[in-house]
This record gives C-alpha cells, sequence and structure tokens, in this order.
C-alpha cells in the first residue's frame, strides 16, 4: 500500500512540475501538490480540514492560505492546464462542450448562491452555478474551464459581491452564454485544438450565442427549444407591395417562420445507433432537415406582427427518444454530413455529465467551505488539475498496454485469424474506470 501511494505521488509531483514552476513561490510549490494529493486520496470530504488532517496535520493553516487567501495568480496555471489538456485529448476530431453544473449551497453567504434552476438537480434549489468547458475526444474528457455565474441579485448588491471579493471586472451582469464566449475565447488564444462547439439548449437557444460561435468561424451543434423559429431552406426574401402609403423600404420573407417541431413533424424519422454503451447500442429516432435560423433582424410582415429575418443556414435535427420524448438540435456541420454523423455529433454532450458527477463525488468539487470568489475558483482549479492528471494515467497505462500487446503479438506466428486495429474509442472505454474504483482498491491493498 506505501509503496503504491508513493508511486502516484511521485508521479503527481513530475506532472505538476510545470504547473509548480508557474508559481514560483516556494511555499505555494508545497502546497499545490498537497492539496491536488488531497483530492485524489481517499476520504470522504475534500475541503481543507479534513484533507490537512490525512496528509499534514500540522499544515492547515498553510494549505488554507493557499486556496483562500494567498496572492498568487490562477491565469498561468489556468493555461498550463488548457495546454496539457491539449496534449491529452486535443485535436481536429475533438469536441469542446460548453455545459454548466449546480454546487447545491445552504444559507446566503457564499459567493453566487442563490435560488436558482439546478439541472444535476431537476429542480431550483439553492445553488452555486457554475459555467463549464470540458475538452473531450472519443470517451476521454479533461474538464478545463470552471467559472461562477452571478445571478441579478448578486451583481444589484455591490456590498455582497465587495464581501465576497468578487473582481471588479466580474461584478457586472453576464449571461451564461456570454460567459461561455468569454470562455471559449481563452481557450482559443491558448492554441487548444478542437472540432467542434456542442452546447445543451440552455446555450443554443440564444441567438447572440450561435452567431458568436460563426463569428468566430467554429462549427457547433446545439440543442434547442421546440418552439424555435425557422424558415424552410428555399425561402426569399421579397419587396412587399404597399397597397397604401408609402413604398416598403425593406424587405420580407416570401413565407412566415415556423416553430422547429412543425417543421420536422412529416419528415422521414431513422433508426440511429449512435454508440455502444454497458448496456448495449444507444440508439433512438432521427431527423433533419436544411432550414435557415430565424435569428435575423426583426421585421414587421403584413399583419403578422414582427418576424425575425432569415438568417443562417443550418441543419434543424430531431431526435425522438425510446420514452417518446423529443428533443431538437441546430448544428451548422456541412451539408453533406449524413444522418449518422450529425446524430453522433449532437450525442456526444454527454461526456461532460460524466466529468461533473466525477469532478463532485470523487474530487470534491462541491466539498469547498469558504465564501469567497477567489477560493471557490481555485479550489475548482485545483480539482481540474487532479482530473486531468488521472486521466493522463489512465491513458498512459492503456497505450503501455497495447504497445506490450502490439509486441507480444509481433513476436507470435502468424496465424489466420484477422487483426483490426483498435478504435480510440474502445481505448477510451478502458481507460476510463470510475474514480471510485481506484479508492477502492487503495483501501483494500
Amino acid at each position: 500500500m506505501a509503496r503504491t501511494i508513493l508511486g502516484w505521488k511521485d508521479e503527481l509531483g513530475r506532472w505538476l512540475k510545470p504547473f509548480l514552476d508557474r508559481l514560483g513561490h516556494k511555499a505555494r510549490r508545497q502546497m499545490c501538490p498537497l492539496y491536488v494529493a488531497g483530492l485524489i486520496g481517499p476520504g470522504d470530504r475534500k475541503s481543507v480540514q479534513p484533507m490537512a488532517e490525512r496528509l499534514a496535520p500540522g499544515d492547515y493553516d498553510q494549505l488554507h492560505h493557499f486556496v483562500s487567501a494567498g496572492v498568487w495568480d490562477a491565469a498561468p496555471l489556468e493555461a498550463e492546464l488548457l495546454i496539457r489538456a491539449d496534449r491529452l485529448v486535443g485535436g481536429s476530431n475533438a469536441v469542446l462542450v460548453i455545459d454548466d453544473t449546480a454546487v447545491p449551497k445552504k444559507g446566503q453567504h457564499s459567493v453566487g448562491v442563490a435560488a436558482q434552476y439546478a439541472s444535476a438537480l431537476g429542480k431550483t434549489a439553492n445553488c452555486q452555478t457554475l459555467v463549464s468547458l470540458t475538452l473531450a475526444r472519443g470517451e476521454v474528457p479533461v474538464m478545463v474551464g470552471l467559472r461562477l455565474f452571478l445571478p441579478e441579485n448578486w451583481t444589484n448588491d455591490r456590498r455582497r459581491l465587495e464581501r465576497a471579493g468578487v473582481p471588479v471586472e466580474y461584478r457586472t451582469a453576464r449571461t451564461k452564454p456570454e460567459m461561455a464566449l468569454a470562455e471559449i475565447d481563452r481557450v482559443i488564444a491558448v492554441g487548444v485544438r478542437f472540432g467542434c462547439v456542442l452546447a445543451d439548449a440552455g446555450y443554443g437557444m440564444s441567438a447572440p450565442f450561435r452567431q458568436g460561435l460563426t463569428a468566430r468561424k467554429l462549427t457547433w451543434a446545439v440543442g434547442i427549444p421546440r418552439h424555435l423559429k425557422v424558415y424552410p431552406v428555399n425561402v426569399q426574401l421579397i419587396w412587399p407591395i404597399a397597397t397604401r402609403g408609402r413604398p416598403r423600404r425593406r424587405h420580407v420573407p416570401d413565407i412566415l417562420s415556423t416553430a422547429a417541431e412543425d417543421m420536422l413533424a412529416n419528415a422521414k424519422w431513422r433508426n440511429i445507433n449512435w454508440r455502444t454503451g454497458t448496456k448495449g447500442k444507444l440508439k433512438a429516432r432521427f431527423a433533419a432537415v436544411r432550414v435557415r435560423i430565424a435569428d435575423g433582424p426583426p421585421q414587421r410582415v403584413r399583419d403578422k406582427g414582427q418576424q425575425h429575418l432569415p438568417g443562417d443556414e443550418a441543419w434543424l435535427i430531431g431526435e425522438q427518444r425510446m420514452s417518446g420524448e423529443k428533443k431538437y438540435y441546430l448544428a451548422n456541420l456541412p451539408t453533406e454530413a449524413d444522418l449518422r454523423t450529425l446524430a453522433a455529433t449532437i450525442k456526444a454532450r454527454w461526456i461532460c455529465e460524466q466529468a461533473h458527477q466525477q469532478l463532485k463525488e470523487e474530487l470534491g468539487l462541491d466539498h469547498f467551505e469558504g465564501r469567497s470568489w477567489q477560493g471557490l475558483h481555485r479550489h475548482a482549479l485545483m480539482t481540474m488539475i487532479a482530473y486531468a492528471f488521472l486521466q493522463y494515467r489512465r491513458l498512459t497505462k492503456v497505450r503501455r498496454g497495447k504497445k506490450n500487446r502490439r509486441a507480444s503479438s509481433a513476436a507470435k506466428p502468424a496465424s489466420g485469424a484477422s487483426r483490426h486495429r483498435q478504435s480510440h474509442a474502445s481505448i477510451a472505454a478502458s481507460a476510463m474506470p470510475l474514480l471510485s474504483k481506484m479508492d477502492r482498491r487503495r483501501k483494500a491493498a
């Protein structure tokens, strides 16, 4: 047991070296590995006090100071995390998943806490909400961004913001889509490679968010509400004929926009298997048509009131699940994309939910007991660094095993059996054991 723990802690120290070089101060370089090791190691609570009791009983004050009050800039460590994540899973076939995750909280003094909808709980609850970015390839996610969303009852209360130590540049109200675009810019600036941005309807329903992705020349696929308006792809802009008064100065569409669900009502639906899960093939019925999104400037159309003019062309995709529930999506994938590709792309978003669950249940993302902006974000950053390290270990182990199997296979006489190269998805599946299994093995050793 002692040799096993010493082994991964030594490996952690080597892996953390680029992060520690960016921290500078000797005390911070000592506390950072201690904090990350506390998150990874066994124990039900991953807040400062129990971690200090398990790992360094005499260093509680230093560990608390490191995460809550120490004077150091998190930006260099966040940049290093992006670099390491890109090395692990970045590439043209990677996806960047935008989502948010709720951290239930009691009271009203912890930064950002308010009664708001928590998707993990499926209801409105007293919680903090973090906008998250996950870089993933195959079935291997690496969390690369967590930023606290501040509700209006916080941004409208200057004294409350000051008490929680919210930096001045974050005290103005921002929507979650606006925060997500700013985080995407940060990811792009570091040079992280990904092929598509994915998001649920909470972000996809925002026209500025979709248009912001397009303006950045990004490929995207997002959920939308069933009532979001679209036009047929062949809609035309025409000059309306004025029956009286002055001639019209603006074009109008020759057909009215319609709800997404109505546009797909008569479409051809097909059964699609997009992935093999633990309980067999995952499948649903899908349909897709090319449309133009009704997110252009608003314009009065005859006696129909204001209509948004046709915007960019995109795929409108419908999904009918086995339960009968229907979901709708928009994607700006190429016109030649087939239905299976569209389905697999929109369903790749699920991987972020697994990452959220593991960061909370195994690495203590929701265990932080401080109230400050700085402390919460530093704790979140340490959990993401710990998670990236574990993904690095898993992938290294799988690749080493694959190399050994190839060497063993090359040493054997050729046989009539055919051999196939292992897919990235199968490598990823074997690289993703639950973190709880690792804890159980440590306790049993």
